[in-house]
């Protein structure tokens, strides 16, 4: 879902990117590398779903951003729950009208903060329009929630989806017999897609790709790029 909001926020700014460029550009990332200011829009969503929601872990996805300010924000809101996330989307982008995507993932931390999740799930991101983020006062609260009861449904198809193939993976790891098997099929489950140069558990490089092979095969994953070098796998 991280990837997906990525991919509407990136949109909004201007910078149209389909969801397979995000991923490989982010995937194959090396020490030292850029991954292009739409990369770095997907990373601060990675690291902002991936921890329990706090100032301290939206300040790492969005580093350049001070974490006073942060607070600041996320303070705006008042009031019904739901009500309080547009009163953060508005204060953010009144102060950063040129950053949608840190607006989006701010207001996501208001709504998981004020529900009690410890997650940040993004909702709003993925359906809010370019022309809702320009609306205020109760134009944008309808917007939210009609975001939020689109995306909740949605959100509840993908969860369900995944909780099966994630339940297929841990089904058929007893039969993986490649030494490291274990820490490779744990990866698998907290990422998006995995590289086979990222499974270092692995004894090489080969190793891991002939482990990603007998995971497809086992229906345990799928290969997401189609292609024949370059290949990233996931549940």
């Amino acid at each position: 879902m991280a990837l997906r909001a990525a991919e509407v926020c990136v949109t909004h700014q201007g910078r149209p990117k389909r969801a397979s460029e995000l991923r490989d550009a982010v995937a194959f990332l090396q020490p030292g590398d850029s991954p292009g200011p739409a990369g770095e829009i997907y990373l601060s969503w990675q690291r902002a779903v991936e921890r329990p929601v706090s100032v301290k872990a939206l300040h790492r996805a969005l580093p350049e951003i001070e974490a006073d300010q942060i607070a600041v924000w996320l303070n705006a809101g008042q009031g019904a729950l739901v009500a309080r996330a547009p009163a953060v989307l508005q204060a953010v982008l009144a102060d950063r009208p040129r950053d949608p995507a840190s607006a989006l993932l701010l207001t996501e931390a208001a709504l998981a903060q004020a529900l009690g999740w410890l997650h940040v799930l993004p909702l709003f991101a993925l359906n809010l329009r370019r022309v809702d983020l320009r609306k205020t006062g109760e134009d944008l609260r309808l917007a939210c929630h009609q975001a939020i009861v689109s995306a909740a449904a949605e959100m509840t198809r993908e969860a369900s989806d995944l909780t099966r193939r994630a339940a297929r993976l841990k089904a058929v790891a007893p039969k993986l017999r490649a030494k490291g098997a274990g820490e490779a099929v744990a990866l698998f489950l907290i990422r998006d897609a995995v590289a086979p140069a990222a499974l270092t558990s692995l004894r090489s490089d080969r190793a891991a790709r002939r482990f990603c092979d007998r995971l497809v095969e086992l229906g345990a994953v799928r290969e997401l790029t189609g292609r024949d070098a370059f290949r990233l796998y996931g549940i």
